[in-house]
């Protein structure tokens, strides 16, 4: 049997470009939001924080993704009696779960940062804070920018697990293709060339901003 795409709406598979790069969109930047303050949590002197941030990272990471997302999506409305749309309960859970994988790695570009910064900007009378947000994370996140943009890529192919919460996401559309043409090949390959185009766009783009932040120093 040979190929034919002529069964395939382009226009339906297509729209679910917009669906899973709004989702990787905000996933993304809510997970470095969060990652950050997580990550300011795992250094902190004040061990219950400490404590708090380690047992957050270890339940996000020690879990399947996949039954998060279905938690989030299938049981909350059971305990709430909020019915969470299918999008906003994937967007919910990838952040939590990325912020867990964020913040090892900002973590990680913290503690890379000479402790004769942090120690200088201190006994200058700089505030915690201040020296956090204008000296110490932009250091750090200029040295982790190729893992940042390694997770957002991730992000991006896993985001085709919300199609079993029925998000209307690429793979969604792809599997309501399927069933209605009982043609497999086309639709799949499809989606792959899509998701294998935009994985290499966002590489290009965080090559880019790396190259610019070098040059910079």
């Amino acid at each position: 049997m040979g190929l034919d795409f002529s069964q395939i709406n382009f226009g339906f598979i297509l729209g679910g470009v917009l669906v899973t790069l709004e989702f990787t969109v905000l996933s993304t930047i809510f997970g470095f939001i969060l990652g950050t303050l997580l990550s300011i949590i795992k250094i902190s002197k004040f061990a219950p924080l400490r404590w708090f941030g380690i047992a957050y990272t270890s339940v996000f990471r020690g879990t399947p993704l996949l039954v998060q997302v279905s938690l989030a999506y299938f049981a909350v409305p059971q305990l709430t009696g909020y019915d969470i749309p299918a999008l906003q309960a994937g967007i919910i859970t990838f952040s939590l779960n990325s912020a867990a994988y964020v913040s090892e790695v900002i973590r990680a570009g913290i503690l890379a940062v000479p402790a004769g910064q942090r120690d200088a900007a201190l006994s200058l009378g700089v505030p915690y804070g201040k020296m956090m947000r204008d000296i110490i994370l932009p250091q750090a996140v200029k040295n982790i920018l190729p893992a940042l943009v390694n997770e957002s890529v991730a992000l991006l192919k896993d985001s085709s697990l919300v199609s079993v919460i029925t998000a209307n996401d690429l793979m969604r559309r792809a599997q309501i293709t399927m069933s209605n043409t009982y043609r497999y090949f086309e639709p799949l390959i499809l989606i792959a060339a899509i998701y294998y185009v935009i994985v290499i766009f966002l590489s290009w783009i965080g090559s880019r901003l790396e190259r610019r932040l070098r040059q910079s120093d």
